[in-house]
C-alpha cells in the first residue's frame, strides 16, 4: 500500500511534464519500431535515430530486410553497437514475422515472446506503442535506476522490477509511468550526478541530494533479448 501511494504521487508529478513529449525512436512503420527498438540496447535513441535515418527510407519492412545479408545489416548499424547480435536479432525477427505473420507484428504477449530478438522489453514497447495494449512495464537501465531510487522495488532483476512496478501502478498507467521513468531519468534522474536540486519528486524520493561515489545506481548488464 505504501508503494501505490507513491507510485500515486509519482504519477501526479510526472505526468504533466512528461506525458506529451515524444520517445525517441523515430519510424514510420510497424517493423521499424521493432528494428529502432532491438538497436536501442546499450545505445542512445540519438545515436539509433542518426544510423537507421541512413536506411529506412529503402528498409521498411520485414521483407525489405530480409533481402540483405547479415555482414550487410552489421555493417549498417555498426555504430550502434553489439551490431553482429542484433543484426541476427533483426533478420530473425523479419523472418517470422514475415512468414508466420505475413509481415503482420503480432498483437499478443506470447506471440511476440515467440519472436527471436524479442524479450519483454521490446514486446511491451511495441505492444503499447503500436496497439495500445498493456501487458507489462518495460524496465530499462533508467526504469530499473528510478525504481531502486524512489523505492518502488529493492530488486536488481528487470523480471522482478517489473512485477513490483505492475503491481503498485493500475493497469491502464503502465505505459505512462514506463514513458515517465524513462524521459525523467534521461533529463533529471541521472546516473551519473542526478540533478536533485530541481527535480519535481525530491520532496518524496528517499534518494534525494543524492552523491553518487561509485558505479550508478542499478546499472543494467547487457543483453539482447529486449
Amino acid at each position: 500500500m505504501l508503494r501505490d501511494a507513491l507510485n500515486k504521487k509519482i504519477l501526479t508529478r510526472l505526468v504533466p511534464i512528461y506525458a506529451k513529449q515524444p520517445m525517441g525512436i523515430n519510424y514510420e512503420t510497424p517493423f521499424q519500431l521493432v528494428v529502432g527498438t532491438i538497436l536501442s540496447a546499450q545505445c542512445t535513441d540519438k545515436r539509433v535515430n542518426q544510423v537507421t535515418a541512413t536506411f529506412f527510407d529503402r528498409l521498411r519492412d520485414p521483407q525489405d530486410f530480409l533481402k540483405l545479408s547479415q555482414k550487410k545489416l552489421e555493417e549498417l548499424i555498426k555504430p550502434t553497437g553489439f551490431f553482429r547480435n542484433k543484426a541476427k536479432n533483426i533478420l530473425g525477427a523479419a523472418k517470422t514475422i514475415h512468414f508466420n505473420y505475413q509481415g503482420v507484428i503480432p498483437k499478443t504477449l506470447k506471440e511476440l515472446l515467440e519472436i527471436p530478438g524479442f524479450g519483454r522489453k521490446t514486446a511491451n514497447v511495441v505492444l503499447n506503442r503500436l496497439y495500445g495494449i498493456n501487458e507489462g512495464i518495460c524496465v530499462d537501465t533508467h526504469v530499473l535506476r528510478l525504481a531502486h531510487r524512489l523505492g518502488l522495488s529493492a530488486h536488481t532483476d528487470a523480471v522482478r522490477v517489473e512485477k513490483d512496478l505492475m503491481q503498485s501502478t493500475p493497469k491502464g498507467q503502465w505505459g505512462m509511468i514506463t514513458h515517465c521513468l524513462i524521459l525523467h531519468g534521461r533529463a533529471v534522474c541521472l546516473a551519473r550526478g542526478p540533478k536533485c536540486g530541481e527535480c519535481v519528486l525530491r520532496k518524496i524520493c528517499p534518494k534525494k541530494s543524492l552523491a553518487l561515489s561509485g558505479p550508478p545506481c542499478g546499472r543494467d548488464r547487457p543483453h539482447f533479448n529486449f
